[in-house]
């Protein structure tokens, strides 16, 4: 991904945190625990959400970054929500290795002597809280913005629509899951739109590009530009899920395969010949390394990953097609032609 800095984002994000702690003291440790688990939460990631409300922003002509920076946390603390929540919903104690905030307070139940199914209590609860809190200050990083109402209430209609449709790509991920047979590849772009184009891309880009005065023309065309590089970027990312390197992708190479995950992949490999032979392979929760590696294989014999990348390829090239107006100015258009580059041209 291109460079873009987030380093008053990193400013603004250790302010917030240090202030509710202080706050958080005055009603017991297990809440202060609460407030250092999600700050660890925040840290750490690639920062792709406040980096497209800034580039958008300056892309336009902003130059006030007291006034897009919060709006860069806003949709941050949005990212950290939805991880937080996404793992309750997957049941996960930890998140890249390392315990999440469920796992963490499951551990601090424990300590406290607490027997394992109130420890698995305090891990759901914690955790729903944690979310919960990052969103509503999501929401009011936006409401408290010292802009005039149009441009506060425009924002606020953004973030809306982003939990309104990434909680509906959610609940589909979740059902999709248990069906018998593999969703076409329309349906599973959809879900990816809702799941996490809207949020990640389509939102950020147009709340900066609304923060700076743009035309609602060039709004619109960014919004293209968003939920077809999210796309794009999310099916290189279910490629790296399988076929990936997890040294390198921090990401476990087996989660997808015994989720029984609607993917690009699992799309085409439905529509073969091939299916009927990987398909005792995909959502098996005990599938071993061994048996991973056979769906692998299976899924390379009937072109699943060459398929999903150039499916991947297709909507980062139709993202590019879509910056190519004159409403978008060159420094920007640059700048998101080199994300479309990076999200389908990752390591593997």
């Amino acid at each position: 991904m291109p460079e873009i800095a987030t380093a008053g984002v990193e400013t603004e994000l250790q302010r917030y945190f240090a202030a509710a702690r202080l706050r958080a003291s005055d009603y017991g440790e297990h809440y202060v625990a609460l407030w250092d688990c999600l700050e660890q939460a925040s840290t750490g990631g690639k920062r792709v959400r406040p980096a497209m409300v800034l580039a958008a922003y300056a892309g336009f002509g902003g130059r006030d970054l007291s006034l897009v920076t919060p709006v860069a946390v806003s949709f941050e603390l949005l990212h950290t929500a939805f991880l937080i929540h996404d793992d309750v919903i997957d049941r996960d104690l930890a998140r890249r290795g390392i315990a999440n905030i469920a796992g963490q307070f499951s551990d601090r139940a424990l300590a406290h002597g607490a027997a394992s199914g109130q420890a698995s209590a305090w891990a759901v609860t914690a955790a729903i809280l944690a979310g919960d809190l990052a969103l509503s200050e999501a929401h009011r990083i936006l409401a408290r913005l010292p802009v005039d109402t149009g441009r506060r209430i425009r924002l606020l209609d953004l973030l809306d629509r982003a939990v309104f449709v990434s909680a509906a790509g959610e609940l589909a991920d979740v059902t999709n899951a248990a069906r018998p047979h593999p969703l076409g590849v329309t349906e599973v772009i959809a879900t990816l739109e809702q799941k996490t184009a809207i949020y990640s891309f389509e939102a950020p880009l147009q709340a900066g590009a609304v923060l700076s005065g743009a035309t609602d023309t060039a709004i619109d065309v960014l919004g293209r530009y968003g939920r077809l590089v999210g796309v794009a970027f999310q099916i290189t990312d279910d490629i790296l899920g399988v076929f990936g390197d997890p040294a390198r992708t921090g990401k476990s190479a087996l989660a997808d395969l015994r989720e029984g995950k609607q993917t690009a992949l699992i799309a085409h490999a439905g529509s073969t010949i091939h299916w009927p032979a990987i398909a005792p392979f995909i959502g098996k929760t005990d599938l071993t390394e061994p048996e991973a590696e056979l769906a692998r294989g299976l899924l390379r014999d009937c072109g699943a990953p060459q398929a999903a990348d150039e499916l991947a390829r297709d909507h980062a090239a139709k993202a590019v097609e879509a910056l190519d107006t004159p409403l978008i100015p060159a420094e920007l258009r640059s700048t998101l032609t080199a994300l479309a580059d990076s999200a389908v041209n990752r390591f593997r």
